[in-house]
């Protein structure tokens, strides 16, 4: 997959690099000397985390992803140890992993460049968030029960913008989806609107439709005092001279290239916490998707 191509969570600052806006020293950030991860403790499993990523992960450790994190570590025998910084998740690979602050990044696509990726250990896709007693239930984007709608809730930077423009939504929800950030702008600077946000908007009335990736908003969707529906995308974005962008994504543990040894021993603890991870995913109400590949 080429870099353009990847538009799931921690992996989209890197196709942003190509799409004009200013991350410096993002894509062609240094892995750091073998030597330098000779110190690090044996005995611990330094996660990169933030605590702005909720749901994700949060400085109270509550995030998925953090829980993950624990599990991995316990099976790898190693006590887990979150090294954090009040950034997004985005940044977590240039600011921490390759300076050599933490070890693993957790929820990577499989097809991120910029570390050794594992084995996935869940797949998912983006979703379509709705009050369940509007009846829609379509998992075409360019079906017409969305295309009848007015009001779109989406993330910034993500497929969901490339389908508003697709079905002619995308200039009258611009106010709107710039009211969701503040009107803030996006011009050198990362704006993104937060998972509950979306939700909230979509239980509220709002907005008619939500657009984001599952783990995004899964959570929110679970515990909404609103009934809402989650349905996962089944098509892609086609474009006309390039490969689709897909809808679904396998999420993995990214280590610094140097660092193969490690890389082993994560790939051996997520078939030894298989379980344990499946139920936290369950958990936060993440729909899985079947095979990971």
């Amino acid at each position: 997959m080429s870099t353009r191509q990847v538009v799931s969570r921690l992996s989209i600052a890197a196709g942003l690099a190509f799409s004009g806006f200013a991350f410096a020293g993002l894509a062609g950030a240094a892995t750091v000397e073998a030597d330098k991860a000779a110190g690090r403790n044996p005995n611990e499993l330094r996660i990169c985390a933030s605590n702005v990523e909720a749901p994700f992960s949060a400085a109270d450790s509550s995030g998925f992803e953090d829980r993950i994190g624990v599990v991995l570590a316990q099976a790898m025998g190693r006590k887990a140890v979150f090294v954090r910084n009040d950034k997004p998740g985005i940044y977590l690979v240039r600011d921490q992993l390759d300076k050599n602050n933490c070890d693993v990044v957790m929820g990577v696509d499989v097809s991120d460049e910029r570390v050794l990726v594992s084995k996935p250990y869940y797949r998912t896709g983006y979703v379509l968030v709705t009050k369940a007693d509007r009846n829609i239930t379509t998992s075409d984007w360019e079906d017409q029960q969305i295309k009848d709608q007015s009001r779109f809730a989406v993330r910034f930077y993500s497929p969901a913008e490339t389908m508003l423009k697709r079905i002619g939504r995308f200039e009258d929800n611009a106010a709107y989806m710039y009211s969701l950030v503040n009107f803030k702008s996006r011009r050198n600077e990362w704006i993104q609107v937060p998972g509950d946000r979306i939700v909230t908007e979509v239980a509220s009335g709002e907005a008619d439709v939500g657009i984001a990736f599952a783990p995004e908003v899964a959570r929110y969707v679970k515990s909404s005092s609103t009934p809402l529906r989650i349905t996962v995308i089944t098509k892609d974005i086609d474009r006309p001279n390039d490969a689709p962008i897909p809808m679904h994504y396998d999420q993995a543990i990214g280590v610094r290239k140097n660092d193969p040894e490690l890389l082993k021993e994560i790939n051996a603890a997520l078939e030894k916490a298989r379980p344990q991870i499946e139920q936290i995913l369950t958990q936060e109400g993440i729909p899985l998707l079947e095979p990971n590949t």
